[in-house]
């Protein structure tokens, strides 16, 4: 099974996407003499665009009139009392905690860029783990090692690999191309799969179960070519992102670490 830990995006930066643009201007428009900064409608238009939608004229207009609704609904709020409520107070603390953790997860970001030798010494590092080939494997995971050994010996009556994957394996994402992994280099496999993996010659399948921690399992050979690694230029903005990310789950454990948790 994939090893995902190693390539896991940092799930609390999409999180946090409220608005963060608090600076007062000129107003871009009033709804019952509260004036609404155009400062609110810019912030809206840049994370919009920081997800490949355009700034068009319709956009603008959109946003423009999201944000009156917005604010006419939390005027009437407000005037039926509703901002009293302790769900809406819970809520609205929620939403500032948000906004300040997300604040900091960009600051932490812009003050831990790398360094282009830093992201080379990354990029040596990356290119030393992947080893010099890449393997095209199939697996069969089952809950037990028992349902593995039977799938063993229905291979070793000539049965076919790919129709048992796709009858008996629990990985619903590779049983249904027959157990297929497609091409991948050995790291990006959890230790044990790894080792079954590598000991293994073309079109060998194990011979004993491999457990890991999602289970057993049968694996397969296809084919093994040598490794073309992309180049560092290639692969210098993924590296530069991995290491900003990794940076802030560090500070965070680093918190915590630090943090009263009763």
């Amino acid at each position: 099974m994939l090893n995902t830990s190693k390539l896991a995006a940092l799930t609390l930066i999409s999180a946090f996407t409220i608005n963060t643009a608090f600076a007062e201007d000129k107003a871009a428009v009033m709804v019952n003499g509260i004036a609404i900064p155009q400062a609110r409608i810019d912030g809206r238009i840049k994370a919009a665009a920081a997800q490949g939608q355009p700034d068009t004229p319709e956009l603008r207009k959109a946003v423009r009139e999201d944000i009156i609704n917005l604010e006419v609904l939390a005027q009437e709020a407000i005037r039926l009392g509703l901002d009293k409520d302790p769900d809406a107070a819970q809520q609205i603390e929620v939403a500032r905690e948000s906004v300040l953790a997300s604040m900091f997860v960009q600051s932490s970001m812009k003050n831990n860029i790398a360094t282009e030798e830093q992201l080379k010494q990354e990029y040596d590092k990356i290119k030393a783990t992947a080893g010099g080939k890449e393997y095209n494997a199939r697996h069969i995971l089952v809950e037990t090692e028992a349902e593995a050994k039977a799938i063993i010996a229905q291979l070793g009556k000539k049965g076919k690999f790919d129709k048992i994957a796709a009858k008996e394996s629990k990985d619903a994402g590779s049983a249904e191309h027959g157990g297929e992994l497609g091409w991948t280099v050995p790291s990006s496999f959890v230790p044990p799969f790894a080792a079954a993996l590598t000991s293994l010659k073309k079109g060998e399948y194990t011979k004993e179960a491999v457990q890991t921690e999602f289970g057993w399992h049968v694996i397969k050979l296809d084919d093994v070519r040598e490794l073309k690694m992309p180049s560092f230029e290639e692969l210098k903005l993924q590296i530069a992102q991995r290491m900003q990310q990794q940076s802030v789950q560090d500070t965070i454990a680093a918190l915590r670490a630090k943090a009263k948790i009763d």
